[in-house]
């Protein structure tokens, strides 16, 4: 069965909200909207204090290449502009809103349930609506979609990748939009295919979710060129060098974006995106959220205005486990801990992972057994061990060199470590400090 070439582990999976139907959860009184939702340059405030506001209100104008519009999620009043704790516990720019229950809605969108298939714009009009509308990868990296579709000059896609791998442990809501969402997410695919002007999209589903694959497969005979590919379940499968591997066999190489070998990839959450930001003319306002940990009794994905506090999402689902230790928003290897329940849900939030004190606890630290796990687990055929040891020592030239850029950050190495080493921290920190001293060289 297709998988990647190098490396990967099989945590357990514990989709245990894999059976639970996504829920509309109430709107809340107040909201907190960031200003800059998005990877790159931030976005500019064009709504101003004590301003009224309709669901899809442009909020922040993007004035850089790389950057995303912000879109107001709710109607109502906008009180004050300032900033505003995110989930890592940094200051942010943000909008704070009185939420209106009369929820109105900006004229141009359409609000219907009406499935729109045939899309009449051209390449450049469906790009522009694209920007226009706020789409963001859904993956996590939360980059500007509409600029992976503007291609260089001189380079041609063959293939649209969709990711739809859903490999970290516990997140199920990329599986329920293919659930109750297929077709939708289908029509957002022909609309990329058509963007990119390939014949061919090629969809990775890990086979541990049978029922996706299988409804996603009845509903692509109504269209051409859209391959559903059942991969083996593997950690991490929804990278996206490893994916593009593992759909097509060919390689990204070291420092290099996909495009190089002539394929562009995105969620299948972003197609979904895409299909209501170009066929419904609506930004990106809202998610689908997975809330579960193995001590919470009731597992829910639900569907999220952006904006929304956290403590108002943990409310609606009945509160925190007595047990619990940590909040963690995303997967268990690459999610990042919850510093505040006040900090509001963003285009990216993809879960919120509950887990106990007994999780939460990591292995004491030991010496080295030289026994090479982190080595065998890593996707990308690093050494951790070797980038750990030139991080302590701050050789951050030497760090480079041994390619630590090409770490994906998937945590395989640190989950695989018998002698407790923080392997995936020291790395970040040398990725961090090589990056620093680029910008410096620069600059000069």
């Amino acid at each position: 069965m297709n998988t990647f070439r190098l490396g990967g582990i099989h945590p357990e999976e514990n989709k245990l909200a894999k059976d639970c139907k996504i829920e509309k959860i109430p709107l809340p009184e107040k909201a907190i909207v960031f200003v800059s939702q998005h990877l790159g340059t931030p976005a500019v405030p064009v709504a101003e204090k004590g301003q009224k506001v309709k669901v899809g209100t442009l909020l922040a104008k993007a004035e850089a290449f790389i950057c995303a519009n912000t879109h107001s999620p709710f109607a109502g009043t906008i009180t004050k502009i300032d900033n505003a704790i995110d989930i890592n516990g940094y200051k942010r720019p943000a909008f704070y809103i009185d939420v209106d229950k009369n929820d109105e809605w900006e004229e141009n969108i359409d609000t219907t349930d009406d499935l729109i298939k045939d899309c009449q714009l051209n390449s450049q009009e469906i790009i522009e609506k694209i920007k226009d509308r706020g789409i963001v990868g859904l993956g996590g990296a939360a980059f500007p979609t509409h600029i992976k579709y503007m291609l260089p000059e001189g380079k041609k896609a063959d293939y649209l990748i969709i990711n739809a791998v859903e490999c970290e442990p516990y997140l199920t809501s990329d599986n329920r939009v293919m659930l109750e969402q297929t077709e939708e997410a289908v029509v957002g695919i022909t609309i990329m295919m058509k963007v990119l002007g390939v014949n061919v999209a090629k969809v990775g589903i890990e086979k541990n979710k049978p029922a996706a694959i299988s409804r996603m497969k009845e509903i692509v005979k109504r269209y051409n060129g859209i391959e559903i590919i059942p991969l083996k379940t593997k950690y991490p499968q929804g990278a996206e060098k490893q994916l593009i591997y593992a759909l097509t066999k060919r390689e990204v190489p070291s420092g290099k974006l996909p495009i190089e070998v002539g394929c562009v990839v995105n969620n299948i959450s972003t197609a979904i995106a895409i299909y209501y930001a170009v066929q419904k003319n609506r930004p990106l306002i809202d998610n689908v959220l997975t809330i579960t940990g193995k001590t919470l009794l009731n597992q829910r994905n639900i569907q999220v205005r952006t904006g929304t506090v956290l403590s108002e999402i943990i409310d609606y689902c009945g509160g925190l486990p007595s047990d619990y230790g940590k909040l963690v928003c995303g997967g268990p290897m690459m999610g990042k801990a919850i510093s505040s329940l006040n900090a509001p849900t963003t285009k990216t939030t993809s879960s919120i992972l509950i887990m106990s004190k007994a999780e939460t606890h990591r292995k004491k630290e030991t010496n080295c057994l030289r026994c090479g796990k982190c080595v065998s687990a890593c996707p990308m055929g690093l050494e951790p061990i070797y980038l750990f040891n030139l991080s302590k020592a701050d050789r951050w030239e030497e760090a480079e060199k041994e390619c630590a850029m090409d770490c994906i950050e998937c945590g395989c190495c640190l989950y695989t470590c018998p002698a407790g080493k923080p392997l995936l921290d020291m790395i970040r920190i040398a990725k961090s400090k090589i990056t620093e001293i680029r910008r410096t060289k620069n600059m000069k």
